[in-house]
């Protein structure tokens, strides 16, 4: 029985560290450090202008419009 307390304490020791660990290491992003993650390669789309065209493919190809800001019909034209 003591085998099993001693487990206990160890599992709920190791689970409040690793609980007290997860607010140590938060830290805030300084307004100097912005640019780092405002970088081009850090985009959801890198290139705008190749997104913007495979948008208006998309939609051309769909027969439909809407979503991404586009008007036209599916004839390709806006």
């Amino acid at each position: 029985m003591t085998n099993r307390k001693a487990l206990l304490r160890v599992c709920v020791l190791a689970f409040a560290l690793a609980l007290a660990g997860c607010g140590l290491g938060i830290q805030k992003v300084a307004p100097w450090q912005k640019e780092k993650l405002a970088l081009s390669h850090m985009a959801f789309e890198p290139d705008p202008l190749e997104a913007k065209f495979r948008n208006h493919t998309y939609a051309s190809k769909e027969g439909s419009s809407g979503g991404y800001g586009v008007g036209g019909g599916g004839c390709g034209c806006n």
